[in-house]
């Protein structure tokens, strides 16, 4: 039987930033994380297309906590305790500096997920902390003030244990074991399954759109993406966060409406049409786009609308008009189904939010039990909000573990 004051229980990010912080504040302290894995930070090696998106250049609480569709609420207080700056801060301490893209997303200078990784690995070993691979939990029990924690090859008892091994259905069940109550998970970030003939040949074309689920409220706007199995890109994963229990409730069999103009109305694409059909007439409607998107999505929204690429401006109808404006910002399309976008992988679902403390991430039910990371029923769109969530939970928890030791 192997005693620790602290076990993190899961090798990815919440549990090593938990860890490192807790050593940093309190020296002499054992400290073990426990990884079911062959290998710790798995996700963060494959994070950002391989870059690590460590964190958004979105520096006010308020602001930050918009972006999460589940724990927008719940977050409010932590983020005022740590957020994007607060990371930005810490990496830099700890010799990682990082950039910020335009559209806000931070990396580290270097491109490389390897320096989040080995930030985390040389900071777990100066500060004697064990990791210990190839540890599947089997049993969790508390037992004379400890917790007991069993792994098909060892028996661990802690003071206190941090849960950190995000979306893991097994650990769910043995904390369901423990009093507390899941939310039933669902893919919150996923692409949408279309087959269609007027993307049919269109892998690849990318356009700024406004995208909405047919009968319902949900919308969102961003870059679209169409690839061979349907539709992606940021825009479609804002949407599937968003409405990630609706379409999982829909069996991912909906209606899409896409407004490829993302922002212009109906009355107004008309006005253009015909500003075009009056200072073009002599010209071929399908050969350039007049819009900022590919011609190649130009074309294929013509053709959709039955008006011949070759038909010059002049010739073309009222009743071709407005099919075309409707191609343009009404244009439906079946999904039918999804596809997991791996790269970013998150699940709605976890630990219900009413029975942890957020100010201190402890368990209401039980005391010395945090929690940190994706195991509580929240996340975020893509955009480096999800590891934000790791980072300030594995903060707030590791200052409340310190606490406890440092006022004895």
């Amino acid at each position: 039987m192997k005693r620790y004051d602290v076990i993190i229980a899961g090798g990815g990010a919440a549990g090593f930033f938990t860890a490192i912080n807790i050593a940093e504040a309190v020296s002499g302290l054992k400290i073990a994380i426990l990884e079911r894995g062959k290998e710790v930070l798995s996700k963060v090696r494959i994070s950002g297309g391989g870059r690590s998106n460590v964190t958004h250049a979105c520096f006010i609480p308020d602001e930050l906590v918009k972006f999460y569709p589940r724990g927008e609420r719940e977050l409010k207080g932590p983020f005022n305790r740590f957020c994007s700056g607060d990371t930005i801060e810490w990496f830099e301490r700890h010799g990682v500096e990082l950039k910020t893209e335009e559209d806000g997303r931070m990396f580290p200078v270097t491109d490389s997920s390897q320096t989040i990784i080995d930030c985390f690995l040389q900071s777990a070993k100066k500060n004697n902390i064990d990791i210990l691979t190839g540890e599947s939990i089997q049993s969790i029990f508390r037992a004379d003030d400890k917790w007991k924690i069993q792994t098909q090859n060892e028996t661990y008892l802690a003071d206190n244990l941090v849960m950190a091994t995000g979306s893991n259905p097994k650990i769910w069940d043995l904390l369901a074991g423990l009093g507390h109550t899941i939310t039933a998970p669902v893919p919150s970030l996923f692409t949408f399954n279309i087959k269609d003939a007027r993307i049919k040949n269109l892998m690849g074309v990318s356009a700024l759109a406004t995208v909405a689920v047919k009968g319902t409220k949900l919308n969102a706007s961003g870059p679209l993406l169409i690839t061979h199995w349907g539709m992606s890109g940021p825009g479609i994963l804002r949407l599937s966060a968003w409405g990630a229990r609706e379409l999982a409730g829909r069996n991912y069999q909906f209606t899409l409406q896409v407004n490829w103009l993302n922002d212009i109305s109906f009355e107004e694409c008309i006005e253009k049409l015909r500003g075009l059909k009056h200072d073009n007439a002599k010209k071929a409607t399908g050969k350039k786009s007049p819009f900022d998107f590919p011609n190649r999505l130009w074309e294929s929204m013509v053709v959709a609308s039955g008006i011949d690429t070759e038909l010059r401006w002049a010739d073309v109808s009222g009743r071709q008009l407005d099919a075309l404006a409707g191609q343009l910002v009404k244009a439906e399309f079946q999904v039918n189904g999804k596809s997991t976008f791996k790269d970013e992988f998150v699940t709605a679902g976890g630990i219900n939010l009413k029975e942890v403390n957020f100010k201190t991430m402890q368990s209401k039910l039980h005391d010395s039990l945090y929690f940190a990371g994706e195991i509580l029923d929240i996340d975020a769109i893509t955009g480096g909000f999800n590891f934000q969530n790791a980072w300030t939970g594995g903060y707030i928890a590791a200052q409340s573990i310190a606490d406890a030791y440092l006022s004895v």
